[in-house]
């Protein structure tokens, strides 16, 4: 039987543990944004906010090769551009995984990428980023044999993952793996020992319901999980079954879960033509060293956001970034970011 990570003795640590640097990637895929003006608008939001967590930890951004110029502009000389080929611009899911042993020995997973259950037709060089990150860091590199997504999970370091049974148990990604199945590997290949299973994510959500939208770890024991207040709303019946979920869940630890909520913004919708509801969500935000750089969407619930954000992180510096320009391409802070943990 071949060795998983566990079996080596890595695990993923939390995404507030220490990091090396955050990895990022310049937009590049024009009819995703919809035309070069919203390309162009999307680099200026990509290059806002590779700035902001450039106040806490250095930032790695891969552009396209011919897109190089046009990103050291934007980013400006504080942020390390990285040219290699790219077909999109979401770390979170084409990037690897790292992980790291017992000694800060680091390491670094490379899923099967199949770009959300074949979204796009062309994603070979996506497919193969991991693979070139690790080996442009010298990180050992372990290959899983099953898709997965970066956003698809979060997990609290001392052997817990969240997940949604929408997107792992969907048929576009592992369709010859059963429930069992994917749980042993969430066990093998992040190194934990629990597997709590939400239901479905955001209304609409293109990634087919990844839970960095609607909750995360905020620490051991705690969950910031997004609210829905209004029963009309599409994301209702969705928040109801998960808030029930989330109060019935202890962790790897045996603890029952603390559950904090934040605001739902109002919705808001994409120009194409089918107007699909954009997945805004303040779970959907990035913990650097010492700060949170979290969205804002000019929505009355930025306010109460951030008032929750600086009672549950009392100790870190927090940086409120625009973000609907992000959420236009499918996606928000949490998904075009990376952490590197700090390791040897």
């Amino acid at each position: 039987m071949p060795a998983t990570p566990a079996s080596l003795g890595y695990h993923m640590p939390a995404e507030w543990a220490p990091h090396a640097r955050c990895w990022m990637g310049f937009p590049c895929r024009a009819e995703l944004w919809g035309g070069d003006a919203a390309l162009a608008t999307a680099r200026r939001a990509y290059a806002a906010t590779a700035q902001a967590i450039n106040q806490f930890e250095p930032v790695s951004m891969i552009c396209a090769p011919q897109d190089e110029a046009t990103a050291r502009q934007l980013c400006g000389s504080g942020i390390e551009i990285v040219p290699m080929p790219l077909n999109d611009s979401w770390l979170r899911d084409q990037g690897p995984t790292f992980l790291v042993d017992g000694s800060g020995k680091l390491a670094g997973v490379d899923w099967v990428f199949n770009c959300w259950g074949n979204l796009f037709p062309d994603y070979a060089e996506d497919a193969a980023l991991a693979k070139r990150i690790l080996a442009h860091t010298d990180t050992p590199r372990l290959a899983a044999p099953f898709v997965l997504e970066g956003g698809s999970f979060h997990v609290d370091g001392e052997g817990t993952v969240l997940t949604t049974a929408q997107c792992l148990l969907h048929p576009n990604r592992n369709p010859h793996l059963t429930r069992a199945d994917i749980e042993q590997n969430l066990c093998d290949w992040l190194g934990v020992s629990k597997v709590l299973w939400l239901g479905n994510g955001l209304f609409d959500d293109h990634t087919d319901g990844h839970v960095d939208d609607i909750a995360c770890f905020a620490k051991p024991g705690v969950v910031l999980a997004q609210r829905t207040d209004d029963p009309f709303d599409t994301n209702w019946p969705s928040w109801r079954d998960n808030a029930a979920r989330l109060a019935e869940m202890t962790d790897a630890q045996g603890r029952k879960l603390e559950v904090i909520t934040l605001p739902a913004p109002a919705a808001r919708f994409d120009d194409a033509p089918k107007k699909l509801r954009l997945a805004l969500s303040y779970i959907n935000y990035y913990p650097a060293n010492g700060g949170l750089v979290i969205p804002c969407f000019d929505d009355p619930a930025d306010a109460e956001a951030l008032a929750i954000f600086r009672e549950v992180f009392p100790d870190r510096q927090i940086v409120q970034v625009p973000a609907l320009d992000i959420l236009r391409g499918g996606g928000g802070i949490h998904c075009i970011t990376q952490q590197q943990p700090l390791g040897r």
